[in-house]
């Protein structure tokens, strides 16, 4: 588990670091799943494939992570080809594996295959030192009556701000 300093610190260093930048979210991801835990992988790409992200065109909307052979893959996930690579370019949605480390694998393994959850990309993005990393969360589905309630949680929230700013 990571403490509340050093996700304070995190978050200070991404907020102005000029490095950083988000490529693709999947902000549909909180709303369909409670998100139990995250974690940050590194990606293996082509070099067309960083040149399309550079250019911020990429999705994750549709994709979600698997353990296989115990090998961690991205599957689903959209990159747009990076047109001046027409030769030498890579396949749109092509299997991308995932790097982390045989730890943070057997965990994934126990979470997905033992307690049924899924592994779900939340952000790709450039970090501080310019690489591609994904934020998977390691997620249980909601079903139709949690995603009621987190909506009416959020609307009271709103309406609770908007009184006290009137108040």
């Amino acid at each position: 588990m990571r403490t509340a300093h050093y996700m304070q610190r995190t978050m200070a260093k991404t907020k102005t670091d000029p490095n950083y930048k988000v490529l693709a979210e999947n902000r549909r991801a909180r709303y369909d799943y409670a998100i139990e835990d995250d974690l940050e992988v590194g990606i293996i790409l082509q070099g067309s494939e960083v040149k399309s992200l550079r250019e911020k065109s990429g999705n994750i909307a549709e994709s979600y992570a698997a353990v296989e052979d115990g090998e961690l893959w991205l599957i689903n996930s959209y990159i747009a080809p990076y047109e001046p690579a027409k030769t030498w370019g890579h396949l749109e949605k092509r299997r991308r594996k995932l790097l982390a480390s045989k730890r943070e694998l057997s965990k994934l393994w126990n979470a997905t295959q033992r307690e049924g959850m899924t592994l779900v990309p939340l952000v790709m993005y450039f970090n501080h030192t310019g690489k591609v990393k994904l934020k998977i969360g390691i997620a249980k589905g909601k079903k139709n009556h949690d995603k009621r309630q987190s909506d009416a949680k959020r609307d009271w929230n709103r309406q609770k701000a908007r009184l006290l700013k009137q108040g």
